[in-house]
């Protein structure tokens, strides 16, 4: 069984406090369409939506990011097209607030995985080389087989963002799809 993990997909980090800008926009439709077609199959989907709270001295990116997911606020809503499928659905989507860069980490995911007998994660958001790996190297250290789709993740640094989708396939043994592959 495998599960659908969209990672961070939210306006503050499309076009708002930290934007990823046109890579993301670029991928709204594709992580819309696989949202709904995983949805309407019956995979478990997650949204792991980070969390922050304003002004918060403690959080270790408030040092290296300007504030953004501030709960509360419209930068920490789902973007575009994803907001409309997860609207049309959402009795049938996991919503998960993250803290950590890996939605594995402070959350129940793991565990929400393991009692559905999921062993397979496929991973789409943003940013390519901070949320998106740092959940894949901890997929990996839990034992789940990983799918990373390249046309639906997406980063502000195209060099980290290349690196990442290598380092998938490389050190984690993931699975990159590429476009026009279908799973």
């Amino acid at each position: 069984m495998k599960a659908l993990i969209v990672i961070d997909f939210t306006n503050d980090f499309v076009d708002g406090s930290l934007p990823v800008g046109e890579p993301a926009i670029a991928i709204q439709h594709r992580i819309a369409e696989l949202t709904a077609t995983c949805s309407d199959r019956g995979d478990y989907v997650v949204m792991a939506v980070d969390l922050h709270e304003e002004n918060d001295p403690y959080h270790p990116e408030t040092k290296l990011f300007p504030p953004h997911n501030i709960r509360g606020t419209s930068g920490r809503e789902l973007y575009g097209a994803l907001q409309e499928v997860y609207d049309q659905r959402q009795s049938s989507i996991y919503w998960m607030d993250k803290t950590r860069y890996s939605a594995f980490s402070g959350t129940d995911l793991h565990h929400k995985l393991r009692e559905r007998g999921i062993t397979e994660v496929h991973l789409v958001g943003v940013c390519t080389d901070i949320c998106v790996l740092h959940t894949a190297v901890d997929a990996y250290n839990l034992g789940y087989a990983i799918t990373v789709y390249e046309d639906a993740v997406a980063s502000f640094n195209s060099d980290g963002h290349a690196w990442a989708l290598g380092h998938f396939e490389s050190s984690l043994g993931a699975t990159v799809v590429r476009s026009g592959d279908n799973r």
